[in-house]
């Protein structure tokens, strides 16, 4: 098994066997919850001159740094054009004006032309529901490189818009799941996984934001729907309390729920939250390709 690397930017990620830690503490303001682009590129370049030639999972600490998932996928190089498989509770391919933060970066990611899809499974949020439909980037949506698999959700205005293939909406956990096991294994195309943890349910694994439904034997059935397939991976979701210095993320985290994280729990919380990454390290490894 190839090594995982820590982006050890909030000391939420805790001593994973044979880990490679980059100490990237300085960077937690500047990208946490969104950055500017110019700021992603700096950060790309620090990646590039950090990041050993050959690595494993990465792991970023809380999911308000998703969004660095984007250079992690530029990094890849696969011999043809590869899927791109995201379990999460949101889209995380809403309009952001000022750069790109956590919930804004699968759109930038689905325009790689070494990408051929991305899935994004286990949304229960209304973020795709008509309340927020405006707010959803509709080009990758229209153009059949981005499908939402979703569970609970009213996804009936995606017919109106003339999307409804990109949406595939399900009654319950269970269902999603069996489908997209289904529909994945039938495919060869090498896959990157990309793991929000606020996709599981709370009981299996605490995060900052709201969570999904998913559960463990759930998440572990779609990754050997990739038996083989996987060619590179990181994992994010961790908790970890932070009061941002700049006000606009302030604001903007806490107008999208964002509640602080009680002291007293944190601890037991990441316990349960390093637990889970070592099974899903065994699990990723076992469906890697060879």
């Amino acid at each position: 098994m190839k090594r995982p690397v820590v982006l050890d930017m909030d000391s939420s990620v805790g001593p994973l066997a044979g880990r490679v830690v980059l100490p990237l503490e300085q960077w937690q303001e500047t990208l946490r919850f969104g950055c500017s682009l110019s700021a992603l590129r700096r950060f790309r370049e620090t990646l590039d001159a950090a990041l050993p030639l050959d690595y494993g999972t990465v792991f970023m600490g809380s999911g308000d740094f998703h969004h660095l998932t984007w250079p992690l996928v530029e990094r890849v190089r696969p011999v043809e054009p590869m899927d791109v498989v995201v379990f999460d509770n949101h889209p995380d391919n809403m309009r952001f004006p000022f750069g790109v933060h956590c919930g804004s970066w699968v759109r930038r990611v689905a325009m790689l032309p070494h990408v051929n899809h991305v899935h994004v499974v286990g949304i229960t949020s209304s973020d795709i529901g008509a309340g927020h439909a405006w707010e959803n980037y509709r080009g990758p949506l229209r153009a059949g490189r981005l499908t939402y698999w979703s569970c609970g959700v009213d996804t009936t205005w995606s017919r109106r818009a003339g999307m409804a293939s990109a949406f595939r909406s399900f009654d319950s956990s269970s269902a999603m799941i069996e489908a997209f096991v289904e529909a994945l294994s039938a495919q060869r195309r090498p896959v990157y996984l990309s793991i929000d943890k606020d996709a599981y349910d709370a009981s299996v694994a605490m995060t900052n934001w709201d969570q999904g439904t998913l559960n463990e034997a759930g998440g572990e059935a779609m990754m050997d729907a990739l038996a083989g397939r996987i060619i590179g991976s990181d994992v994010t979701g961790e908790i970890s309390r932070y009061r941002y210095k700049t006000w606009w993320k302030r604001r903007l985290s806490a107008m999208d729920g964002q509640d602080d994280i009680p002291e007293a729990s944190l601890a037991a919380w990441q316990a349960q939250q390093h637990a889970l990454n070592e099974r899903l390290l065994l699990a990723i490894a076992r469906n890697s390709a060879p």
